[in-house]
Formats: C-alpha cells, sequence, structure tokens
C-alpha cells in the first residue's frame, strides 16, 4: 500500500521553509512538520500555524539555524522549543520528547530521538501526524489518519492517564470534538466526565483560552450542549446552563445571517444568564482583559433605544452583541442597519457653550450631556440643528441663574 502524502497547500511554499528544512537536516530524516499543519493540510482547511519537529537538541538547532543565516529565538529552551523567524513569519522548531513527570498543569521531559515516543506524548491520535518536508511522506503511530477520516477524537493510550498528565486535556477534548468530530470517542468522554474536577486544578487564563477557542468551532453549539449534560463545566463555570444553549443557538445562526464572523466572547455572553453582576464575575473569573468584561457585561443587558443609539453610546462591537442577544422581532433588521452606519461624532464642546456664556465648571458638562441625549433621540441631526439645541440650553440656563 503506497503511503499517504501530504496534499500541496499554499503553506508548503512560504518563503525560507525550504531553508529551514535543509538547515535541520529533513533529507536525513531529521526534521518533519508536525501537529496541526499536517492535521489540517489533510483535511483541506487552512493551516494557521506551522511546527517542525526534530531529532536535534536545542543547543544543536541554534548553532544549526546560526550556520544558515537563519534568526532564531530561544522560546522555549527548558522544553526543546525554538523559534525560527523566517520572511514569512515563524516557525516553532522543538526537539522530540518524552514525558518524565507530570503533575495535571507542567511535565518535565527529556529529550529524544525516537519518533513514536514524541507521539505517544502528544493528547489526540489526529494531532500525532508528522510529515517529510520533502516527500510530503505522513508518518502515523497510532491510526490518526483513520480517526481523522472517520472525524473521531481519541486520546493516545488509556484516556484517564492522560487527564492525570495534564487537565487542560478534557477542556481540548471537546474543543477538537466541536472543530473535527462527528461523534464523540465513549472511553473519552467518559473519562473527560469521571475527571470533570479536576478542571479546578488549572488556572483561569488557561481555560478561558480553550474555551474561547471552543465557542468559535463548527459545533460549538451541540459540544456545549453535551458538557452542560455532563456536568463538565459546573466546577469552573456554575454559571453555564442548559438555558445558555438556547442563546447560544440564537447567536450563532444571527451571526451566520449577518455575515458576521463567530465572536467568542459574544459567543460566551450568550451562555451566561442575563445579569451584568454575573457576567463581571464570569469575566473577573477567566481573567479577561477589561475590553473584554466590559463587552460580557454590556452585552448581558436588553437591547433599549434605537440601533443607532446603541451604536453611538456602546461602540459598534457591543451594539451588535446585544441586537443579536436579545430576542426581538426587528433584531436582523436592526443589525443589519448598523453594519456599515458611520457612526458620527457629537459636533459641540464644552468650551462652545463657554464662549455662550455659560462659566467654567460643573455645569458645562451637564449641559453638555442635556444636548447630546436631545441630539440622539432626535436622530443624530446636522451641526445646524445642534447650534439651534445648545443656544436654547444656554438661554434657558442663563435666565434660570438671573432668577
Amino acid at each position: 500500500m503506497d503511503a499517504m502524502k501530504l496534499p500541496d497547500a499554499p503553506w508548503r511554499d512560504r518563503e525560507g521553509l525550504d531553508a529551514l528544512g535543509q538547515a535541520l537536516g529533513a533529507d536525513r530524516g531529521e526534521a518533519r512538520f508536525v501537529g496541526g499543519a499536517v492535521r489540517d493540510t489533510l483535511i483541506g482547511i487552512r493551516v494557521a500555524d506551522v511546527d517542525m519537529a526534530t531529532i536535534h537538541r536545542p543547543d544543536a538547532i541554534l548553532a544549526m539555524l546560526a550556520d544558515a543565516g537563519i534568526r532564531s529565538v530561544p522560546t522555549g529552551l527548558k522544553h526543546g522549543t525554538i523559534t525560527a523567524i523566517l520572511g514569512s513569519g515563524p516557525i516553532e522548531v522543538t526537539t522530540l520528547r518524552h514525558d518524565l513527570e507530570t503533575d495535571g498543569r507542567h511535565a518535565t521531559v527529556a529529550f529524544t530521538d525516537d519518533w513514536r515516543a514524541d507521539a505517544a506524548r502528544r493528547d489526540f491520535t489526529i494531532n500525532a501526524l508528522y510529515a517529510d518536508p520533502l516527500s510530503g511522506e505522513v508518518f502515523d503511530y497510532f491510526d490518526g489518519l483513520g480517526d481523522l477520516s472517520q472525524r473521531r477524537v481519541r486520546f493516545i493510550g488509556d484516556p484517564l492517564q492522560r487527564i492525570a498528565e495534564d487537565h487542560l486535556r478534557i477542556l481540548r477534548f471537546f474543543r477538537f470534538l466541536a472543530r473535527f468530530g462527528d461523534s464523540p470517542d465513549e472511553s473519552g468522554l467518559s473519562a473527560c466526565i469521571a475527571r470533570a474536577n479536576d478542571l479546578m486544578a488549572l488556572s483561569r487564563e488557561r481555560i478561558a483560552d480553550e474555551m474561547l477557542k471552543l465557542l468559535v468551532a463548527r459545533s460549538a453549539v451541540a459540544v456545549v450542549a453535551l458538557m452542560i449534560e455532563h456536568q463538565v463545566l459546573k466546577p469552573v463555570l456554575p454559571e453555564i446552563d442548559t438555558s445558555g444553549v438556547a442563546r447560544l443557538d440564537l447567536c450563532v445562526n444571527r451571526e451566520v445571517e449577518a455575515g458576521l464572523a463567530p465572536d467568542p466572547i459574544r459567543r460566551l455572553a450568550a451562555l451566561l444568564p442575563r445579569d451584568p453582576k454575573t457576567a463581571e464575575n464570569v469575566g473577573a473569573r477567566l481573567k479577561l482583559s477589561n475590553a473584554q468584561r466590559r463587552r460580557l457585561g454590556h452585552a448581558a443587558v436588553d437591547a433599549a433605544g434605537s440601533a443607532e443609539e446603541l451604536t453611538y453610546r456602546l461602540g459598534r462591537e457591543s451594539a451588535l452583541d446585544r441586537l443579536i442577544l436579545t430576542d426581538m422581532s426587528d433584531s436582523e433588521a436592526a443589525i443589519r442597519r448598523i453594519m456599515d452606519w458611520p457612526v458620527p461624532g457629537f459636533p459641540l464642546t464644552g468650551g462652545a457653550l463657554v464662549a455662550r456664556g455659560i462659566g467654567k465648571g460643573p455645569q458645562v458638562a451637564q449641559l453638555l450631556r442635556e444636548i447630546e441625549d436631545q441630539w440622539i433621540a432626535e436622530g443624530f441631526p446636522d451641526k445646524g440643528r445642534v447650534e439651534a439645541l445648545a443656544d436654547a440650553k444656554v438661554d434657558q440656563a442663563l435666565r434660570s441663574s438671573r432668577n
């Protein structure tokens, strides 16, 4: 039987990639592509990152790249990872490894020249595929090709042992299932359910990273429903329950209808109860950025007012969040209306009020807000109308101050 070959793909023609393979001895079988680039190319989807594995130790990699005139950065020497900086972007090069000790969060590794041993420490069979940079021959030690053809996500070896080595593999199982799988491998699913409490030992940043990636995958709704059904998320995100699945489904459908890219923060907001305090608590627990936490809080409130008002006050992103997540009859039309709406700037400054006779101080800010509110309520009229509103407000304020 002929060996499986890696199909042609745009990334294989990246500038500097051939030179990198040559520097690492790919022609002698000493370096191969590995992981996601191989997997994704085999199923015909776009490749984001390219990784290489090699039998060479990190110090040798640094020397070999230097001799070839390829700049490198020792990004993870402890774990054998060097980043080669090519004209077309970075490539991670990692020495073959096997685990010495694991504690569920970190691993102590030893370097090896055994390709199968390196494959055996990886999480799922579909992630343990290698390819020769020159011939494209695919090397598969644990029937990852069979699982890929069946869209099956399967642990390498005993699932319980693999989860004990790294608890994050629970979430990775579901993320890869949402991205690639058609049905869960039952032994893997059972292990993830049994060990769900292990998620509490992980850093919240790692949990957030996996969850946000999962939520934009093709089968996110079905997989999140599966996780909720088996209470996998309960130890770390107890706020998410079955009611969130319907909101997530609505969110996904409206994104598709509007031609919007899947948005992980919006989809997380869909899963959460409609309560800003809960949204804030979850955002803080997951250590999301301040901007992401603000979006969660804004999205937890139902849309009120015109689509344009929401966009002006919250920004386009948060306005879309509210409109998409609010069950209202004209939400589809409102979403389309604001997609390309040019957000106007308020054509009045505090200085213009002072020039009209208002003394500097808090009254300027108050009047400015009142005029702006009226401008918004009237549908963002032109500067002439704003000037008239300002004249009227200032006249009223000055008359009141004289009485």
